[in-house]
């Protein structure tokens, strides 16, 4: 009973067959073979027009590489102050940047709005030259909390950063789980809604390491090469890479697989809802649950050795943060989660499992 990230899981069959053909042949290194060239074709077609696409190892590097040419080092990079960029990153967007200041800004179920957005960029004024300068806004989609941004409401967000000269950034780590979740287009959660560059994640989705930074405003791409040569993200045996990313997008692989992880998250939501004494704390519109519930359940959960994560946020409202007695946990499903996993987690709790 593995909940603990779907950072655990394995590769997808496809990927890992994928990535040992690739090993069969030989290619140009660092980058410049077919099978990059491929998938950054499949991700134009995805996206539904021209893109700079560059190919990286880690979530934490495409994050911390797309905000370094987003912003300058003497700018303010926007975030919720939860986000996975500010709190989970080691500092890095600060490293690539070159000392770019991100500024956490507080918002309920793990999403920044609109007006604290507006208070916000007005404490730092253009041209005033003891502050940091407006620089970027950076979303995650899906959300830390497990919530995702609505179309308007990503429209919203870049219109108020557009009108202060402020670039937009999407972590999209969880890109294929919001996707599948929003009944959206890549188009329309993204470009069309006012991105201007996204971390398009595949490693939480059944790659073995692999994301692409994906430029819309091309214009921010020119000198990504040195950007990501430099922070050590240009791999020699780049097909491997190549290789993943395309293979993840052939036959909506990518979709077929949040979707399953989502499915699983459903399920086990709606169980945890259903048992009096435990609650949602925000509705679970990704592959991730975040549920209140009785230190008993939390004991027994580990008593039989599930793997999961007790929780702490700031961005839950107080009328529903745990109580005397109560546990915040964080739940994480993957395209791996089996029926039999959660039918037992939800036995342990002693609760009945009903289809989501």
């Amino acid at each position: 009973m593995d909940f603990a990230s779907d950072n655990g899981a394995g590769v997808a069959p496809e990927i890992l067959e994928a990535i040992a053909q690739s090993s069969r042949l030989r290619a140009p290194a660092y980058g410049a073979d077919d099978f990059s060239a491929r998938a950054a074709k499949r991700l134009a077609d995805v996206f539904e027009t021209e893109v700079d696409v560059f190919l990286v190892a880690t979530g934490t590097g495409a994050n911390a590489l797309a905000l370094s040419a987003l912003a300058r080092p003497w700018e303010a990079v926007f975030c919720h102050d939860e986000a996975h960029v500010h709190d989970d990153e080691c500092g890095a967007p600060e490293f690539f940047t070159g000392g770019a200041k991100l500024v956490g800004i507080a918002g309920e179920g793990g999403k920044v709005a609109a007006d604290p957005l507006r208070e916000t960029l007005a404490r730092f004024p253009r041209g005033l030259v003891k502050s940091s300068q407006p620089g970027a806004l950076s979303l995650s989609q899906a959300s830390e909390a497990g919530t995702i941004y609505r179309r308007d409401e990503i429209a919203e967000l870049c219109a108020i950063a557009h009108a202060a000269g402020v670039r937009t950034h999407m972590d999209g780590a969880r890109f294929a789980n919001a996707l599948v979740s929003s009944g959206l287009s890549p188009a329309e959660m993204t470009w069309r809604a006012g991105i201007d560059a996204l971390s398009f994640g595949a490693t939480k989705n059944g790659a073995l390491a692999c994301e692409a930074v994906v430029f819309f405003d091309r214009a921010l791409a020119q000198d990504f090469a040195y950007l990501r040569k430099r922070g050590g993200h240009t791999l020699s045996k780049g097909r491997f890479l190549g290789a993943q990313m395309e293979a993840y997008l052939t036959d909506g692989l990518w979709l077929r697989l949040a979707e399953r992880a989502n499915a699983s998250a459903r399920t086990l939501a709606t169980a945890l809802a259903a048992r009096p004494g435990a609650r949602l704390a925000w509705p679970t519109e990704a592959n991730e649950v975040f549920a209140v519930v009785p230190d008993a359940t939390v004991a027994a959960w580990r008593t039989a050795g599930a793997k999961f994560y007790e929780w702490s946020t700031r961005s839950l409202a107080a009328d529903r943060a745990p109580r005397a007695g109560e546990t915040l946990v964080r739940l994480v499903t993957s395209f791996e989660t089996t029926a039999e996993e959660i039918e037992r987690l939800v036995a342990l709790a002693g609760l009945p499992l009903s289809k989501g």
